[in-house]
C-alpha cells in the first residue's frame, strides 16, 4: 500500500469546515487578539463550546494563544493564515442575509476592512489602483515593485521602506480580495501603510466587526496623496 507524504490537507480543511470555527477564524482576520468570550459570543455558542474549538485551532497551529491574568487571548498565527481564509472566502457563496443589521454590517466589511493587517475591501483596491495608476507600485504576477516614483511616495508619508523591507516576510505582496475580486497591497508594506493610516486618523475601526470608515480627516489625505474622493 503506498503511503501518502503530502500533508493532511483533509484534516485542516475539517477544521474548517465547521461553521463555528469558520466564523471565529474570520472574526480573527482583523489581525488583533480576541478573548475566548469575545469569539463565543461572535459565533453564538456557549463559552465551553468555543473553548473546545479553540483548543482544536491551536493543536492545528492555525491560532496561536497569549494568557494575561486570568484570560486568554487568541490570534491568528500569522498572515500566510489569514491569506488561506481569505482564499476560502472568495470561492464562498455570499452569507444570506437574514435582518438589516446584518445587511448594514456586510455592507461596511465591502466597503472597507481590514484583512489580517492591511487594507481590503473596496477602499483597499481602490488605494492600491490609485497607487498603480500614479506609478508608486508596478504589478508583477505575485507581488508589486515599489518605483522611484512610489519610494518617495512612501518616504513622504512616513514610511521607512529600508526597515520595512528587512522584515521576515513578503514585503509588498498582492493579496485577492474576496469580495472585490481584485488584488491590494498586502505583506509588509501593506501592514506599514495600513498602520500609519490609523496613526494618522485617517481611518478608524468599527465596533464588533472587521470594517473601517475613512475619517474626514482620511477622506481629505486620500484626496491629496492620490486623488481619491472616498
Amino acid at each position: 500500500m503506498l503511503i501518502n507524504p503530502n500533508p493532511n490537507i483533509a484534516e485542516v480543511a475539517a477544521l474548517l469546515s465547521e461553521p463555528s470555527r469558520a466564523i471565529i477564524l474570520t472574526t480573527l482576520l482583523d489581525g488583533r487578539f480576541h478573548t475566548a468570550g469575545e469569539l463565543a459570543r461572535m459565533a453564538a455558542i456557549q463559552p465551553q463550546t468555543a473553548s473546545h474549538h479553540l483548543t482544536k485551532l491551536e493543536q492545528n497551529n492555525l491560532i496561536t494563544m497569549e494568557k494575561h491574568g486570568r484570560y486568554r487571548y487568541y490570534q491568528l498565527v500569522n498572515e500566510d493564515i489569514a491569506q488561506i481564509i481569505e482564499g476560502f472566502l472568495t470561492i464562498s457563496r455570499p452569507a444570506e442575509i437574514r435582518s438589516f443589521s446584518q445587511s448594514k454590517q456586510a455592507k461596511a466589511l465591502q466597503r472597507a476592512r481590514t484583512c489580517y493587517d492591511h487594507l481590503a475591501g473596496n477602499l483597499g483596491v481602490m488605494v492600491t489602483e490609485a497607487m498603480v495608476q500614479a506609478d508608486y507600485l508596478d504589478k508583477t504576477d505575485k507581488d508589486f515593485i515599489v518605483t522611484e516614483h512610489g519610494e518617495r511616495f512612501f518616504y513622504d508619508f512616513g514610511l521607512d521602506l529600508s526597515s520595512i523591507k528587512k522584515k521576515r516576510r513578503a514585503f509588498s505582496r498582492m493579496c485577492l480580495d474576496w469580495s472585490e475580486r481584485k488584488h491590494h497591497l498586502a505583506g509588509a508594506l501593506g501592514c506599514a501603510f495600513t498602520t500609519q493610516l490609523f496613526e494618522l486618523g485617517w481611518i478608524e475601526r468599527v465596533p464588533s466587526i472587521r470594517a473601517v470608515e475613512v475619517t474626514q480627516k482620511g477622506a481629505a489625505g486620500f484626496k491629496k496623496y492620490l486623488s481619491l474622493d472616498v
